[in-house]
Formats: C-alpha cells, sequence, structure tokens
C-alpha cells in the first residue's frame, strides 16, 4: 500500500494510476488526513473475486514484479514424491 500527498499526485498522476491499476492500493492524504483510496476495479463477470485477488486490491498481498514460471528450487531440496518415498522406506524398518 502506497501514501501519497495531493501535491505529489498532481505531479506524477500517472504513475500513481499505474500502481493503483496493478492492484496495489494507493491513499491520498490531504496535510496528513487519507481523503482517498484508489483501486484497481473489481471486475464482476459474473464471477466472485478471488482471496488473491481481494489481498492485492486491499494490500495485504503484494503482486509478483516478475512473470513466466517459478525458479527451479535450490539444489539438494527432495521433491514431495522423493520426501514420501524417504518416509516409505524409513516406515518399512521398523
Amino acid at each position: 500500500m502506497k501514501t501519497v500527498g495531493l501535491k505529489v499526485l498532481k505531479n506524477k498522476l500517472s504513475e500513481y494510476v499505474r500502481i493503483a491499476a496493478s492492484g496495489e492500493t494507493v491513499q491520498v492524504t490531504d496535510r496528513g488526513r487519507l481523503v482517498v483510496e484508489m483501486n484497481a476495479p473489481v471486475h464482476k463477470h459474473g464471477k466472485k473475486e478471488s482471496v488473491i485477488e481481494r489481498g492485492i486490491r486491499e494490500g495485504w498481498i503484494t503482486p509478483a514484479k516478475r512473470r513466466g514460471p517459478p525458479p527451479p528450487p535450490p539444489p539438494g531440496i527432495m521433491t514431495l514424491e522423493e520426501l514420501m518415498r524417504e518416509i516409505d522406506l524409513d516406515r518399512e524398518d521398523r
């Protein structure tokens, strides 16, 4: 969630509109007093807003800056399947 004063908002309006359109909430203050919150519009195409969308809109989830597949896990970390096999082997020893 970003906070901006009226004077700065006036000078950098496009920047703060882009921030709000990306899903982040922008709070506008006048002499330190909150006067407006700018949010991306909530699309109501007959579907309910997801928890992730609501979190981004309310500011308690920050959207990812990078697009694309997630990075590979660091070396030495087991996959879930490997971990389950290891647990099964440990249980067989009992």
